[in-house]
């Protein structure tokens, strides 16, 4: 059962998708279903807005598993079956792409590793939190792309960007720019960067007060 709240900032976001704003920003405080709120509008997005493909990003592994728990979990509300009879869902575990998967679930890492055309990449360096890493990312230098035949630009028609450290808005930044899809972002503590980011375009505000 949605809440009020995960409505509205699904019903906004419809709204800001609709006028075409390539970037939208989702702000709801921790413990308030934002992923639940992902996986909804995903099914959305995948059942009557006829996306093809569909990245969700997150900043370490674990992250990965518990958001691809809940799509498999997730029952349609409309339908009643649960979302992974109707679509495929893959979490990376290699950099080896389902063709036929509907969402995606990868660390910015891999997918740069992905990106950079390796054949593997090392599991341990998906397991520590940014957050832990600090300021010790801000003094690398951005990481740089280039055109990659086997993930092109059009690949995903939406990239979700779950509660990631800033640095994904300044050393990972040519990794979100690359595609050329609809970009979200879900967070419960915005920074400048992430405004910034996102354009402005803050679709949702829900902030501990509030809930």
């Amino acid at each position: 059962t949605l809440w009020p709240a995960q409505i509205e900032a699904i019903t906004n976001l419809e709204l800001s998708l609709a006028e075409n704003r390539p970037r939208a920003l989702i702000q709801m405080a921790t413990g308030s279903g934002k992923t639940f709120t992902a996986v909804t509008f995903t099914y959305r997005l995948l059942k009557y807005a006829k996306a093809q493909r569909v990245l969700f990003l997150v900043d370490r592994r674990n992250l990965g598993r518990q958001a691809y728990n809940e799509f498999r979990q997730y029952t349609t509300p409309d339908d009643g079956r649960k979302f992974s009879e109707l679509y495929n869902v893959q979490h990376m575990r290699s950099n080896t792409l389902d063709p036929v998967s509907k969402v995606c679930i990868t660390t910015i890492q891999r997918l740069y590793s992905m990106l950079r055309g390796e054949e593997e990449f090392d599991p341990g360096l998906e397991e520590q939190s940014m957050w832990e890493m600090g300021s010790a990312l801000d003094r690398q230098r951005p990481k740089e792309v280039a055109y990659s035949d086997y993930l092109p630009p059009e690949y995903f028609d939406f990239i979700i960007v779950d509660e990631c450290h800033r640095s994904i808005y300044t050393l990972w930044r040519q990794v979100l720019e690359y595609f050329d899809g609809f970009l979200v972002g879900l967070t419960a503590t915005p920074a400048k960067q992430t405004f910034g980011f996102f354009n402005k375009n803050l679709v949702m505000e829900y902030p501990h007060e509030r809930a």
